[in-house]
């Protein structure tokens, strides 16, 4: 199986520097994330994409919706792709930061989860859908940091991965259950990172739930 797994665009949050880890509330894409996923199925208008999933997140079903415009796929909602739970839900981006850069992958925030118990539940559901779809080619449209817990499952030091960035509609392409990288890096679509909805786990330029 083949997965490409999409970042959400711009969110609210991402703009207003916050985290945003409760799918109830109703944090949508700017323009410019709209802008962006647009920009997203143009580049993989030419993917024979078999299946879709999203998270339970508007941000992740607004940008999943308007990359399959034209195909006729449905979309799934898995939980599974949701942003990882912080127990900071509405605090700055930073709060989260200071929490967890001494060791982003062990610390688990109260009422939160660890970059290693999201792995857990990233790696089940990657197993599922494969076995679901083994020649299937996956559109999943997740948040940064589940997607980063994928890029340490399918290979990279977990530290780095946790310690890591992928902007809004960026994504990562993997084959699976071979647990390696189709592409070394992800396929940027642009050059900036943007700050976000989620919580940044220790070091870099953008949210970590996200």
């Amino acid at each position: 199986m083949r997965v490409y797994l999409v970042r959400h665009g711009e969110s609210e949050a991402n703009i207003g520097g916050y985290i945003n880890d409760d799918p109830s509330k109703p944090v949508t894409l700017t323009a410019k994330g709209r802008a962006q996923a647009t920009t997203a199925a143009e580049a993989l208008r030419a993917v024979a994409i078999t299946h879709a999933y999203a998270s339970r997140f508007p941000r992740a079903r607004e940008t999943a919706e308007i990359i399959l415009a034209g195909r006729e796929l449905s979309l799934t909602i898995d939980a599974r792709l949701n942003e990882r739970r912080s127990g900071l839900d509405g605090q700055s981006v930073e709060a989260f930061n200071s929490l967890v850069c001494a060791d982003p992958v062990r610390i688990k925030p109260e009422n939160g989860e660890s970059f290693l118990e999201q792995m857990a539940r990233l790696r089940a559901f990657l197993d599922e859908i494969a076995q679901r779809h083994p020649q299937g080619v996956v559109l999943a449209v997740s948040h940064e940091n589940p997607i980063l817990a994928v890029a340490a499952l399918a290979g990279r030091e977990a530290e780095v991965a946790a310690r890591g960035a992928i902007g809004n509609c960026e994504w990562l392409l993997l084959e699976w259950p071979s647990e390696s990288l189709l592409t070394p890096q992800v396929a940027y679509l642009e050059d900036e990172h943007h700050s976000g909805e989620g919580q940044r786990d220790a070091v870099g330029e953008d949210d970590r739930p996200a």
